[in-house]
């Protein structure tokens, strides 16, 4: 992906775009969970979705500062149970627009499966469903677990 053409992009089940002005969002953990349960796929910090579904560069004024805490967070075993993006998967792109962050969510492996948010091995599990973060139930839960030992 040329991320420059960001403005011809439109969300999908790999793709999410998150305004991001007021600092990280706390909901960049949900859809962390749900590319990390389901096909994994890139978010985009510092763009909006318009109305018509198309994408802009808003920017974000502190874009290093907001890729720290995230790695920061990435790392923290209470915010999420993997970190799947490490040092190289994310970073600010400088768009000619305004700076934004691209964070590339891998699939997880097996035997890291679920990846779950807020230190809740059964409630913060997420997976994705088209442009969709949505709750696992229990049983999505036990399936993604008996993943490891498949």
């Amino acid at each position: 992906m040329e991320i420059s053409r960001i403005e011809s992009w439109r969300e999908n089940g790999h793709l999410e775009a998150k305004l991001a002005t007021g600092g990280l969002p706390e909901s960049i953990w949900e859809t962390y969970s749900a590319f990390a349960n389901t096909g994994g796929g890139l978010l985009l910090l510092g763009v909006e979705e318009r109305s018509d579904h198309s994408l802009r560069v808003q920017g974000l004024l502190n874009a290093q500062e907001m890729l720290e805490e995230f790695l920061a967070r990435l790392r923290d075993p209470g915010t999420v149970s993997a970190d799947l993006v490490g040092p190289d998967g994310a970073e600010v792109v400088d768009t000619g627009a305004g700076e934004v962050i691209a964070i590339r969510v891998p699939p997880a492996p097996p035997e890291l499966r679920p990846v779950f948010v807020g230190g809740d091995r059964l409630r913060g599990v997420y997976r994705r469903e088209g442009e969709a973060d949505l709750r696992c139930t229990p049983e999505e839960v036990e399936r993604l677990a008996s993943e490891r030992h498949a």
